[in-house]
C-alpha cells in the first residue's frame, strides 16, 4: 500500500446535515412568528372590555327601562361647509308618552371623529323651549361623525346616538 492513498467518504456522509438545516430553518420560522406575534396589535380593540362585559345586563335594563318611558325622540341634523368653518345645525325634540314637550333636562352631546382620533369633545345642547334642544356648532373636520347624546333629568335620563357627515 503506498502512504498517500487517498481516503474517500462514504455514501450519504451529508444526510445528516440536511437534517440539521431543517430544524434550523423550523427555529428560525418558529422565532420569526413569535416576535411578531408579541410586538405587534394586542387584538384589544376596546378599552375595558372586561367592565363593559360585566355591566352588559345592567345596560339591557337601563335601556328597557328608557323604552318604558315611552318618549318619543326626534333627532334633526343640518351639516353644512361653509367659507368661514364646518358647522352642524342640531336640533332635538323629547316628547314624553302623552305628547308633550319634556323640558328642564341637561342635555350634553359627544361629538366622536370615529376615523381620526384628537378631535372628540362635548356641547352642551341648550333649550330652545317646547321641549326642543340644539343650536349651531363649529366643528374642526368634515366628514363622518358620531353625535352620542345623555338627557338627564329630575328623576329620569335619556340617551341615543346619532350618525352624521359634513360634506
Amino acid at each position: 500500500m503506498n502512504a498517500m492513498t487517498k481516503k474517500t467518504r462514504q455514501p450519504g456522509w451529508w444526510y445528516p446535515y440536511i437534517f440539521v438545516a431543517g430544524f434550523g430553518v423550523v427555529l428560525a420560522v418558529n422565532g420569526t412568528l413569535a416576535y411578531f406575534a408579541t410586538s405587534t396589535f394586542t387584538g384589544i380593540s376596546t378599552t375595558d372590555a372586561y367592565e363593559k362585559g360585566r355591566l352588559y345586563n345592567q345596560n339591557l335594563a337601563l335601556a328597557k327601562a328608557q323604552a318604558e318611558m315611552g318618549w318619543q325622540v326626534d333627532t334633526k341634523l343640518v351639516p353644512a361647509s361653509t367659507a368661514d368653518g364646518h358647522k352642524v345645525d342640531v336640533r332635538i325634540s323629547y316628547r314624553d308618552r302623552d305628547g308633550k314637550g319634556v323640558d328642564g333636562l341637561k342635555v350634553t352631546a359627544g361629538m366622536v371623529r370615529p376615523t381620526v382620533a384628537g378631535y372628540d369633545h362635548e356641547v352642551a345642547l341648550p333649550s330652545m323651549g317646547g321641549g326642543v334642544y340644539g343650536g349651531v356648532f363649529a366643528l374642526p373636520l368634515a366628514g363622518v361623525w358620531d353625535m352620542d347624546v345623555a338627557a338627564v333629568g329630575e328623576g329620569v335620563a335619556y340617551q341615543h346616538a346619532q350618525r352624521f357627515v359634513i360634506p
